[in-house]
């Protein structure tokens, strides 16, 4: 059996090399992931980031564009990091009921719309200009697993519900972000809500006030 040529040597030696550098990218590309994660449940748990975080951050997000992993960003975001931190704000209100419901509600928007929405937009800064957009994804979630999954319903349709004006701005600024799809079931879910606490209203199908709709419109909003 002849001996492997120097040039066959040659192709195994740089494909190993490749397959290490292959791997150490893998690995910081990981490592730039946990980085990002850790930073942003930080900011949902209120703990904020350390001096020149932020910056930090960036430069991840900007990296992981650069490689395979970028094509992934959108589904990242949206099924592990927002996600993972509306869990969190929601898991501290979720069993309350009425006035409590409210009055917790209202904070919690408060800390997430002052707080937590400008620092996601700041860490995903790199990706801005592109559709959906970060804030759009993250008022959208905040939407889906916090507004329209606590008795919210319940609360405001109390007679002596004292409804706070953060839980007005919230479902005014939520009823004004469109999915691409057009107008969904939770959409429509989120102006059954809004009619509760503002009179008249024109929704997407007709004017209602406190007494019931005025009239009926056969035009859908799109985005």
């Amino acid at each position: 059996m002849s001996s492997p040529s120097l040039s066959d040597l040659g192709k195994r030696e740089q494909a190993a090399l490749d397959e290490r550098g292959t791997q150490q990218r893998r690995a910081c590309s990981n490592a730039t992931w946990n980085s990002i994660h850790n930073g942003v449940i930080a900011v949902f748990q209120r703990k904020g980031l350390p001096d020149h975080e932020l910056y930090n951050l960036n430069e991840g997000v900007r990296q992981l564009l650069k490689t395979e992993l970028g094509s992934f960003f959108t589904e990242y975001l949206q099924n592990q990091l927002l996600t993972k931190g509306m869990v969190i704000l929601r898991d501290k209100i979720r069993f309350y009921e009425g006035q409590k419901l409210l009055d917790t509600l209202a904070e919690t928007w408060d800390f997430f719309f002052s707080d937590v929405l400008p620092m996601l937009q700041a860490i995903f800064y790199p990706v801005q200009g592109k559709e959906p957009s970060v804030r759009q994804l993250a008022l959208l979630h905040f939407r889906n697993i916090i507004t329209l999954n606590i008795k919210l319903e319940d609360a405001l349709s109390r007679s002596r519900a004292r409804v706070p004006p953060s839980i007005i701005q919230m479902l005014l600024i939520l009823q004004g972000v469109h999915e691409s799809k057009g107008v969904s079931e939770d959409y429509l879910k989120l102006e059954s809500l809004i009619q509760k606490v503002v009179s008249p209203y024109l929704g997407t199908y007709g004017l209602y006030s406190s007494d019931g709709p005025f009239t009926h419109s056969a035009c859908i909003l799109g985005k």
